[in-house]
């Protein structure tokens, strides 16, 4: 039995919603059991905003992800401090190092540092940072590939935005290597 647990968190308006239903999604394109809770704070965008997703083999008891997270997704300092403490020993914490300067301070956890701002630039725009933490998640967690976080992209945003789907493959590509790189 595969199940991952993960915390998406960031501020509103980075994306996290979108990395969390793009999993959920592709999860369910592999026919897998699937949960997505979002959770958001009062200001929305710019407000602080999270959501829990869990992708299994097995049927999904709750969607409550609290203190046992397999990976957390990390966008912003503020929920570095909220959320590192609920990834489980062993598990990984994924942190965009173009907005957070500080380090995990666990030691129990593997922690990857993703520039994704700049990785993002280099892609055209800041608006793929998500893409390129996702891709960063596809890294260390095989519970859903690629192409089906592609497909889920057509459902997630609609037939209009299909033409950004190569620059999101990219955006995805250049996370998926910038943590390959860090695992040599």
């Amino acid at each position: 039995m595969s199940t991952s647990r993960v915390i998406c968190a960031g501020f509103g308006g980075q994306g996290v919603m979108s990395m969390g239903q793009l999993m959920t999604y592709a999860g369910m394109l592999e026919n897998k059991e699937v949960s997505w809770l979002p959770s958001y704070g009062p200001e929305m965008r710019g407000g602080t905003a999270n959501c829990s997703v869990t992708i299994s083999d097995e049927p999904v008891g709750s969607p409550i992800i609290t203190d046992d997270a397999t990976a957390a997704i990390i966008m912003n300092s503020p929920s570095l401090v909220k959320f590192q403490g609920d990834v489980v020993p062993g598990g990984v914490i994924l942190i965009n190092s173009s907005l957070i300067h500080e380090k995990c301070e666990r030691d129990d956890i593997q922690a990857y540092y993703v520039d994704a701002l700049e990785i993002s630039k280099e892609l055209g725009g800041t608006k793929f940072a998500n893409m390129v933490m996702l891709g960063a998640f596809l890294a260390i967690d095989d519970s859903v590939n690629i192409d089906s976080v592609l497909e889920a992209f057509k459902k997630v945003f609609g037939k209009s935005k299909e033409k950004f789907i190569p620059v999101n493959r990219q955006a995805l590509e250049a996370g998926y290597n910038a943590v390959m790189s860090q695992k040599k």
